[in-house]
């Protein structure tokens, strides 16, 4: 392929230059000698025969895109099929909308296009200024909330050619740029000869794809890395790669994506609509200000190279204060050690409940009458991250938090502004082990009162919600509840799903504790 963007300057000895017999280069002219190319920006089809290159109309003195089709004049095939992609988009001209350039012309051999060139066609097109995807996100992927931003346009456009019977030609990520303004548009148009309304669909699931993960998932593209594929020989989802991609755009991605007639989203509208989605709840904001803990305040402390004081006075109070922290930290170490000595032991009076955590269909929770909890063993998982379904992730570096074994430092959700589930159905923490274990209990220390938490098993780490397993749900109470479970399978995975936020709409968990049956 030609190197791509390479330009050369338009000076008199390029002007002749003529292209001949397919030879494409930059500075040479073709179209009869009106369109002076400039850069190419990349070659798609399923043989190669669509060239799409940056040029200067000469008689207008404008860029534009052309869509240079190549092929053989005596080869019946090659020739059927440029008909077909010029009449395709000749008739995508109708189409008015910021996510599609506007066909210009639509030229072919003997009409616009010289026997010596060796085209067989081209559409003419307005140029988009801007960047190409895959420079984009060469560094990185792009934020899930941006990249649903920037697809909205050219899936609306999609859905509006879709609407009147027309196929786009969303097949390739060099067809699309992403212009000045901050939206994809159809920059290329010219859909293949056997290019479907489906084929449409695709192109949007794997331009989001690309956009989310910054790898491809259809036919390999020259310098892009190709997305993995799972054991099932199905394209690993986003969020598998990357846990802070909405479960919703994720799902969207592999959907789109889908050839099988059940379980796919199928037409444009549907993808539109969950793009829409995504794009209303980041901009109505799912929460208000980030509740910050105390180690992320700015202390006010001012650092300064003036030497101490010697005063007296100043030293006696410094004494008197050192002292005072000195008993202040063996009380609160006292306190500490109290609370981890007592912490998979029952929870001593007026700390909290024991609750007896129930599975569906069961009586409610009750805090009296309860059994004493078998004697087990106090379990660590081996890996925990905050599970999240819908939006952005509460928290996820502090996640660890809750299994420090310091009830001070905790996790907090967002603050929302509206309770679950308003604007999802929840938010929890994963906690993964080595190997399936039977749990007796869970004990959960909180402060926030009215929390309610459901546990759940699951088959994986980041599995869908509708894939875990509800064994019991209590309504936490300030400090320290024990959910005693009920005839629990053994799992390796375990789920802390909050259902209820706490007063404010805002929960915080201090320390999660399993214990495990001998």
């Amino acid at each position: 392929m030609t190197t791509r963007r390479t330009e050369y300057p338009m000076g008199e000895e390029a002007a002749g230059i003529r292209a001949r017999n397919g030879f494409l280069v930059p500075g040479g002219v073709v179209g009869d000698g009106r369109y002076r190319l400039l850069a190419q920006a990349g070659v798609v089809g399923s043989r190669g025969n669509a060239r799409l290159w940056r040029a200067q109309d000469g008689q207008l003195r404008r860029e534009v895109a052309l869509t240079l089709l190549t092929g053989s004049p005596g080869n019946a095939r090659d020739v059927e099929g440029v008909r077909r992609t010029l009449e395709r988009a000749t008739h995508a001209a109708q189409i008015v909308h910021p996510g599609n350039s506007r066909v210009l012309d639509v030229l072919s051999l003997g009409s616009g296009i010289a026997p010596e060139e060796g085209l067989l066609g081209m559409v003419v097109a307005d140029w988009a200024s801007g960047s190409d995807i895959v420079d984009v996100i060469a560094e990185h992927p792009l934020p899930p909330a941006t990249a649903a931003r920037l697809l909205l346009p050219l899936a609306s456009a999609v859905e509006s050619a879709h609407q009147i019977g027309l196929v786009l030609g969303v097949d390739h990520p060099w067809r699309a740029r992403i212009t000045t303004d901050g939206r994809l548009q159809m920059a290329f148009p010219g859909p293949q000869p056997d290019a479907t309304l489906q084929d449409d669909v695709r192109g949007l699931g794997a331009i989001l794809y690309l956009l989310l993960t910054g790898r491809w998932p259809l036919a390999p593209v020259e310098g892009v890395p190709a997305a993995p594929i799972g054991p099932d020989g199905v394209v690993v989802a986003p969020r598998a790669l990357f846990p802070y991609i909405p479960h919703e755009l994720s799902a969207a991605a592999v959907h789109s994506l889908s050839e099988h007639p059940t379980g796919g989203i199928r037409t444009s509208s549907a993808l539109v609509q969950a793009l829409e989605r995504v794009d209303v709840d980041e901009d109505v904001t799912q929460r208000i200000d980030a509740v910050l803990d105390s180690d992320d305040e700015d202390d006010g402390l001012v650092w300064t190279t003036r030497r101490p004081s010697n005063d007296a006075a100043k030293r006696r109070k410094l004494a008197i204060g050192v002292t005072t922290l000195a008993v202040a930290t063996v009380a609160v170490l006292a306190w500490v050690g109290m609370q981890l000595i007592s912490f998979f032991g029952d929870p001593p009076p007026g700390v909290g409940p024991t609750a007896v955590a129930t599975a569906p269909g069961n009586a409610g929770n009750t805090n009296q009458n309860t059994p004493p909890p078998q004697p087990g063993v106090p379990i660590k998982p081996a890996g925990v991250q905050v599970y999240n379904v819908k939006g952005t992730p509460d928290n996820p570096r502090r996640a660890s938090r809750a299994f420090d074994d310091n009830p001070q430092t905790t996790w907090k959700t967002d603050k929302y502004e509206r309770p679950f589930p308003a604007l999802k159905p929840g938010v929890g923490i994963m906690a993964s082990f080595a190997e399936p274990v039977v749990f007796l209990d869970v004990v959960i220390d909180s402060p926030s009162e009215g929390t309610v938490v459901e546990i759940r098993t699951a088959p994986s780490e980041k599995p869908d919600l509708d894939e875990t397993k509800v064994i019991g749900r209590a309504t936490i109470e300030a400090g320290q509840t024990r959910l005693q479970l009920d005839h629990a399978e053994p799992s390796q995975h375990m789920l802390i799903w909050v259902t209820t936020l706490g007063e404010g709409n805002v929960s915080e968990i201090g320390e999660i504790g399993f214990v495990r049956a001998r």
